[in-house]
Order: C-alpha cells, then structure tokens, then sequence
C-alpha cells in the first residue's frame, strides 16, 4: 500500500514533464508556422513585383516557393493537431488514473477499517455491554434490598397497622363535637343552684381510644 501511494507522485511528475514537454513543443511548431506564413506572403509580393517589371520567369519561381512554404505551413498544422490531440489523451488519461489511484485508496481505508471493527468485535463488545448492564442491576437491587432487623418486618402486617391507624383517625373526627354558637346564660334564683354533674367513669375502650389521640397528637 505504501509503495503505491509513494509511487504516485513520480507517476504524475512524469504527467505533468510530458504535458509540459508537448506544450513546449506546440509552442514552436506555432513560432515556425507564423515564420513560414511571412515568407510566403513575402514570395506574393515578389511576385507581383516581376510581374509588374515583364519578369514572368522569377514570378513563377516566387509562386512556386510560396507553394513550398504553404506545404510545410500545412504540415506544421497537421503536427500541431497530433500534438493537441496527444495532450487531450494524456489529461484524460492523468484524470483516469488519479480517480482510480483516489477510489483504491478509499477501498484500502474502508478495508482497513473493517479488519479494525469486524462483526465478531461488534458482537462481542455488545456481549459485554449487555453484561455489564445487567450486573449493574443486579447491584442496584442488592442495595436496595433491606438487611437486618428491617429485613424482618412483614409488609402485609405493617400495611394493616396502617389501615387501623388511619380508621382511628377516622373515627376521632367523627366523634368531635360539632362547633356550634355559645348558649345564652341562664339565670337561675340564688338557692336553685343546679348541682354538679357527677362525672361517669370511663370505660377501659374510651380509655384506649383517648390514649390512641394522644400519641396521633403528638
């Protein structure tokens, strides 16, 4: 891989010598046609010159080098034309082998990584994934799982004290007086004194019930 990747840039110097070579020489072929052009134009107007002295003989012989020059000016066109079609090849073909040089070294990457994360690695890192999640939960629960004299404690009796205590708490809002306006004081005649009302013993259940408000209260 890497004795193809340093094998490119002398690949395209090479190119681009050659490029430079065929422009070099595209360029002199063009100087050498302009030359021929004038030396041509310069026969027909020696030409016309003879012409116009009675020198038939050296005006042909002008037409005739202008013939010559207009020969080599036709070949030096056809050289340029191999020259131009020459460079269009070789950019299209440096364009070819720089997009395929381009799409190996993606192949080579994309192969490479694939070696580095192949399917087994996925699954294996996912194995691993889902067993480190699973302990986890395992601990999570562990820890919340009660230990020691609360481990003891019956959730079904503790729900049942529950229930009683809110029926108390039920039960002692029933049982308190309504609030209701004071009564107007009675007037009774000295000596008529209603006498105190004896207070009645409590029963041992009221006696519980009473003890049962006070701790609500506190």
């Amino acid at each position: 891989m890497f004795s193809k990747i340093f094998g490119k840039p002398k690949q395209e110097t090479n190119a681009l010598a050659t490029l430079d070579k065929l422009n070099e020489t595209l360029e002199m072929l063009e100087k050498k046609e302009k030359v021929l052009q004038k030396k041509a134009s310069a026969e027909v107007e020696k030409a016309k010159d003879f012409t116009r002295a009675k020198n038939k003989r050296a005006a042909i012989q002008c037409l005739k080098r202008k013939r010559l020059y207009e020969q080599q000016i036709e070949q030096l066109g056809n050289f340029q034309l191999r020259i131009h079609d020459q460079m269009i090849m070789l950019e299209g073909a440096k364009a070819t082998t720089e997009t395929v040089d381009a799409l190996r070294t993606g192949a080579s990457a994309m192969k490479a990584m694939q070696k580095a994360t192949n399917i087994d690695d996925v699954d294996k890192t996912m194995d691993e994934i889902n067993e480190q999640t699973e302990n986890m939960k395992q601990i999570q629960e562990a820890l919340a799982t009660p230990i020691g004299a609360a481990a003891d404690f019956d959730e079904d009796e503790l729900e049942a004290e529950l229930e009683e205590l809110e029926g108390a708490e039920l039960e002692e809002q029933l049982l308190q007086p309504a609030t209701t306006a004071p009564a107007a004081p009675v007037h009774v005649p000295v000596g008529r004194q209603p006498a105190r009302p004896i207070p009645q013993r409590r029963t041992a259940e009221e006696d519980e019930l009473a003890a049962l408000q006070a701790e609500m209260a506190l």
